[in-house]
């Protein structure tokens, strides 16, 4: 591996201009392609197996021209004090938005005549139309959101109140702020840690280009594969943070092999085959988690993972071949200013690991100790999907959301609809069944299709729709009835949403966490590193959880975060933190330990190893870590709820892992277990195939026969007698 890289760099190096021309040429066929794509795209969500998904495929076939998937908006209505809606000018106002609304748009299905549906609230001052659209939510145009919001409009000029909600307003997060802010402090801190402006807009160039590759290419993809606009979001955070932090991990030893005294292709040599091999591993592991997602069967989350470890592909490739390329471009202005300097002079991560091993016992208790109590909130999970409940206030899909809890009862946000695979008297002895159960505010009449066969009615539960209330009634509905009687709807959907993620965890966890500790045995050619990495990495996602339940669902500092409304968290939460946490947890425990390892070959004791490590790594990694905490901390400013939690749990998620597992609990671990640290069995060591990421076998090439260095003790020598 080390010396394949090696070579491929030089060539990259050599051959620079090629290699540009050709990023290039593939960035510009991406745009094209991103460019002549549909910007129609329909993004369909589905739940295959479920029996939310069921229903609806029964509807989709009984009820011929119904849209059950569509997008679906809800205009409340509200008159001024001491009037009704039943009055005979307010309803003439809103019998013409009625019209108003069915003839706006082709993508419109069906709009409801609140008065013949009767869906006026108990004192007469508010009432709502439902509008179901042909396409899903988030696939619907420019022009039809636009009219709703122009009907919208109108009936304000006429006195009343109005305010839009559903699922129809569910589109792309917009760039804001934040992400901006995140971007100019990874340049800060790349600036600080290299201390070249050419030098730290290697990684921020590099890294910039590579998600415009992702991106465009996704774009371009998007109406072929189905891709929705979260797909999008995901792929920029994870590629803008990894990109960044594999050119930072090659430019960093390009320039300590420049204080080597190497001239600049050697030194681009030596550290892709070095540093570029642990890039390599630490991909892989990320890409590793990524595609895993698919374990959940979701096809929704199965794209997202895929289209997001193609990002992090795409950040491996540019960090092995453009970074070479563009340093040949750089000349000597990403040299250090001092060579061999740093080396004589000892860091602070010297100084941390020095610490460390002379009180492995104390830091590892204090490590765990605090683990454990940020990870407390945990045992009180509770999943579920955001709905417009969690929106700011100050939107109108917020608005429209408290007007009908207001006026019709909070479970009037999420109606459930259940179908009858039956005829007329199925429907009205399950109608008469629902009417007598707990938690149910009101039973619509039965709907009944023309073949008389199947017939659907509408529940409106007592509490809102993501309330753990509300999913009891659910499994209650489907226990109490018999077979032919299916349940379904958003509310219904995002439960069998949540308990397909609670049945994948395990599964998604043993698949991951198995890969990557083989994955782990062939770079570090021991059991115990492997295993050592896993158990921290569930100590980092454990202690994560534990923070995003304490400020998403019990609003401690809510609003430093500008968390509005506390609640569930997402459920894809937990599974989708193992995934991409492990990935990004093994970059550091790759590129830190790598370099531990590669002393330990040399020869070094354990303790000096760690030390070493710490000497080459601390400084970069802490850079990395904080890059990564900047990227993620700047989606916590989206509105969209479920960005705001991903950017949050990401962000600190990564700041345990790097400052507390890996900066801490890691060299306590490895101080207390010595030489048995590196141990191998004899029979596994000859069956694992030697993939040289420390680049033992590329430094024995590379040097001269009179500067073979023996191992320094007879324990050593055995152990690398293994390697």
């Amino acid at each position: 591996m080390a010396t394949f890289l090696y070579l491929l760099s030089r060539a990259a190096f050599r051959r620079r201009r090629l290699v540009a021309m050709i990023w290039l040429a593939l960035l510009a066929c991406a745009a094209v392609g991103a460019s002549m794509a549909s910007s129609n795209v329909t993004s369909s969500f589905s739940l295959p197996g479920t029996e939310a998904q069921k229903a609806v495929g029964l509807v989709e076939s009984r009820f011929p021209g119904s849209s059950p998937e569509g997008a679906v908006a809800q205009i409340v209505l509200k008159t001024p004090a001491s009037e009704k809606v039943s009055d005979a000018v307010r309803k003439a106002t809103v019998k013409d938005l009625v019209g108003e609304l069915r003839s706006t748009s082709d993508e419109v299905a069906t709009v409801s005549d609140p008065y013949a549906g009767n869906t006026v609230s108990p004192d007469g001052s508010t009432t709502f139309v439902s509008v179901t659209y042909k396409n899903p939510p988030g696939s619907l145009s420019e022009a039809t959101l636009q009219s709703l919001d122009d009907v919208a409009s109108d009936a304000r000029e006429s006195g009343l109140t109005a305010e839009v909600g559903g699922t129809a307003l569910q589109a792309a997060p917009e760039p804001g702020i934040g992400e901006v802010i995140g971007v100019v402090i990874a340049a800060v801190v790349l600036v600080v840690t290299l201390g070249s402006l050419v030098a730290a807009g290697l990684p921020l160039l590099t890294a910039i280009f590579g998600v415009g590759v992702g991106i465009s290419t996704i774009a371009a993809l998007a109406s072929t594969f189905d891709l929705g606009s979260t797909t999008s979001t995901l792929a920029m955070m994870i590629g803008l943070a990894v990109g960044i932090d594999y050119a930072l991990f090659i430019v960093s030893r390009y320039r300590a092999e420049l204080a080597e005294g190497h001239d600049r292709e050697e030194a681009v040599g030596r550290a892709v085959g070095t540093a570029g091999s642990a890039v390599v591993f630490a991909g892989l592991t990320v890409v590793i988690a990524l595609v895993g997602l698919a374990v959940a069967n979701v096809p929704m989350l199965t794209k997202m993972g895929f289209a997001a470890a193609g990002t992090v592909v795409i950040a491996v490739l540019i960090a092995l071949t453009a970074i070479p390329a563009l340093l040949g471009f750089a000349g000597r202005r990403v040299s250090p200013r001092t060579p061999g300097r740093a080396a004589q002079k000892p860091n602070g991560g010297v100084r941390w690991a020095r610490f460390v091993l002379r009180r492995p016992v104390t830091v590892l208790t204090v490590g765990l100790l605090g683990l454990g109590v940020i990870a407390i909130p945990a045992a009180s999970l509770q999943v579920g999907l955001p709905d417009d409940g969690s929106q700011p206030v100050s939107t109108t899909q917020r608005k429209a959301y408290d007007l009908l809890s207001e006026s019709f009862g909070p479970g009037s946000n999420g109606p459930l609809i259940v179908v009858v695979d039956g005829d007329r008297e199925a429907a009205a002895a399950t109608r008469a069944t629902l009417q007598d159960m707990d938690g149910v505010a009101s039973v619509s009449a039965a709907t009944v299709n023309k073949a008389g066969d199947t017939a659907t009615i509408t529940v409106v539960p007592q509490e809102r729709p993501s309330s753990i209330a509300t999913e009891k009634l659910v499994h209650s509905i489907r226990d109490t009835t018999d077979g032919h009687v299916l349940v379904t709807g958003t509310t219904a959907m995002n439960v069998d949403f949540s308990q397909r993620m609670n049945d994948a965890l395990v599964p998604y966890l043993t698949l991951v966490v198995g890969l990557a500790f083989l994955l782990l045995m062939l770079v570090f050619r021991s059991v115990l590193v492997p295993l050592k990495a896993a158990l921290g990495f569930l100590l980092s996602v454990a202690a994560a959880l534990g923070a995003v339940v304490a400020v998403f669902q019990w609003g401690w500092l809510g609003s430093l975060f500008g968390v509005e409304q506390t609640g569930p968290i997402m459920s894809m939460m937990p599974i989708f933190m193992v995934g991409v946490v492990f990935g990004l947890a093994m970059d550091y425990e790759v590129f830190l330990v790598s370099r531990m390892r590669e002393s330990y070959v040399a020869g070094d004791r354990p303790g000096t190893a760690v030390v070493t490590g710490f000497q080459h790594g601390a400084r970069v990694v802490t850079a990395a870590a904080v890059i990564m905490i900047a990227v993620f901390s700047g989606f916590i400013g989206s509105s969209e709820p479920m960005i705001k939690m991903i950017g949050f749990g990401l962000a600190i998620a990564v700041f345990i892992d790097a400052f507390v597992v890996r900066m801490a609990v890691v060299p306590a671990v490895l101080a207390l277990l010595g030489h048995k640290a590196w141990w191998l069995p004899r029979w596994l060591d000859r069956l694992l195939p030697d993939v040289d990421v420390e680049g033992e076998k590329l430094r024995a090439r590379l040097r001269p026969a009179s500067e073979e260095i023996p191992p320094k003790d007879p324990d050593e020598k055995r152990q690398l007698s293994r390697v």
